[in-house]
């Protein structure tokens, strides 16, 4: 480079004789050329290459803190930055927008933005969505990042309460956390299916047994299996409820609230069972218990906790309300038409069994949907036609929208595991630069050991890490957590 009073490089033009409008620059970043004229950069004039134009009057402390190098002789300024990504970002000076090419990484792409200082504001909807997207993956990536360091790490400062809090909730949550956190997420799961089994299985007449009054009850035995599961989940929860580092988060989650549904019933119906009877009749005590035994199917969502592909499904369904908006609005527009038609078409025939239009809804639902249970048909030949018609129209209105929520279920699936490939990635990494750091430190003491006295004490050979562009930003430099982002790639 260039310093004050270095010979090498002839003086630079400082007295303005060349209007900025009509200079041409040449601009070389990482091996490719480009000519620039004042007049399409002043455009701009808060960019990188727009301050180039007027730093020639600056001299070369002001050249300098613009580009890497610098040749006079050929008024050539030199990057070493991302050829791909700048051929994309100089088309704001000609277009007023910008498009980033397919293959390059968004995040790098917005770095290489901030470089050359053009406002994000420039970039296209399209390829905004996709930085979105990005960004929202980084997030992704150094949450999970964090809780398993969070989880690995132990504050000294925290009280016994606070870690044995900390303790509890690893052990009911994550259960990828120890052994024996894999085994209670096993035995709750087994509890959930024995509970909906013995639901099930109760209802049998055969295995039912009858009381003082008369009425079946369940066997006391299935009722003790029953009793025990409900303890085992109150237990469950109770203990996460204690544990949990947000309570209110954690009251309003609906996993949470869906435990509560499936505890609830259980301890309600108790209590109508035992003091009931005094405030109302029997028969209404009875008709209460019943209704609430049957929000006992609410425990069957209690698998989705253990079950990733049931919370993929959910997660899917979720981005697949429109979808799923437009299946219904097929549906009911081809119901409404054909009961209508299939009405009228019928009323002809003494025997008809369309003797309204809402009657006829029933008969459209079974037939568009294709399950047909033969209680309504019709019995005119043009009934039949019509019929052919709407289940014909009711396959292609099911089949129309099926191919982007199975799109969107694949796509998720697919993004959770490479999240879950990043993350474990980027604490291998982790791993890497610390025992590479702790040897580096180690190498560097013995060499300003040896080498002490010989050529003064700030001569040490010390190994730095060299990180890309991108990297977790959500990852606090407190910890000194700076990785490289594996999931560019």
């Amino acid at each position: 480079y260039k310093m004050a009073g270095d010979s090498r490089f002839p003086d630079v033009d400082t007295d303005g004789s060349e209007g900025s409008e009509e200079m041409e620059i040449v601009v070389n970043v990482g091996g490719v050329r480009q000519v620039f004229y004042g007049d399409n950069l002043n455009q701009y004039p808060e960019t990188r290459l727009a301050e180039l134009v007027n730093c020639l009057s600056g001299g070369y402390d002001s050249i300098f803190s613009l580009c890497d190098d610098y040749d006079p002789g050929k008024r050539e300024f030199y990057f070493d930055r991302d050829p791909d990504a700048f051929k994309c970002i100089i088309d704001v000076y000609y277009f007023g927008e910008i498009h980033m090419k397919k293959g390059i990484c968004p995040i790098c792409f917005k770095n290489e933005m901030e470089f050359w200082k053009v406002d994000l504001k420039f970039l296209d909807d399209c390829c905004k969505a996709h930085l979105s997207e990005k960004k929202e993956e980084l997030e992704e990536i150094a949450r999970r990042v964090q809780l398993i360091l969070d989880d690995l790490g132990v504050d000294a400062s925290e009280s016994r309460w606070k870690r044995c809090q900390k303790c509890i909730w690893k052990f009911l949550e994550k259960p990828e956390s120890s052994y024996p956190a894999r085994v209670i997420a096993v035995l709750s799961f087994l509890f959930i299916l024995i509970s909906s089994v013995v639901m099930c299985v109760g209802t049998i007449p055969d295995l039912q047994v009858v009381d003082a009054e008369g009425n079946r009850m369940e066997h006391p035995t299935l009722d003790s299996i029953e009793t025990a599961c409900i303890g085992w989940f109150t237990m469950e929860y109770v203990l996460r409820l204690i544990s949990s580092p947000n309570k209110f988060h954690f009251v309003l989650s609906f996993m949470n609230i869906v435990d509560v549904l499936a505890i609830l019933p259980f301890y309600v119906s108790l209590t109508l069972t035992h003091l009931g009877a005094k405030l109302m009749e029997l028969s209404n005590v009875q008709q209460a218990v019943q209704a609430l035994r049957i929000m006992r199917i609410a425990r069957i969502f209690k698998l989705a906790r253990h079950s990733s592909g049931l919370q993929t499904l959910t997660y899917a369904l979720k981005r697949s309300f429109k979808e799923l908006g437009l299946l219904l609005m097929y549906l009911a527009v081809g119901i409404f038409v054909f009961s209508a038609l299939g009405y009228t078409m019928e009323q002809s025939h003494p025997e008809t069994l369309f003797k309204s239009i809402p009657q006829s809804f029933w008969w459209a639902i079974i037939t568009m949907t294709t399950v047909g249970y033969g209680d309504i048909y019709p019995k005119t030949t043009l009934g039949k036609l019509n019929a052919a018609i709407s289940f014909l129209c009711g396959v292609i209105a099911i089949a129309l929208p099926i191919h982007p929520i199975i799109n969107n279920f694949v796509r998720y699936y697919n993004k959770q595991r490479v999240l879950e490939t990043a993350a474990k990635h980027e604490l291998e990494l982790m791993e890497l630069n610390s025992a590479e750091g702790k040897a580096a430190g180690s190498r560097s003491e013995l060499e300003d050991l040896s080498r002490e006295g010989k050529e003064g004490p700030f001569y040490s050979s010390r190994i730095k890490v060299s990180h890309s562009d991108t990297f977790i930003h959500l990852l606090s430099e407190e910890k000194h957590y700076r990785t490289r982002l594996q999931s560019c790639k």
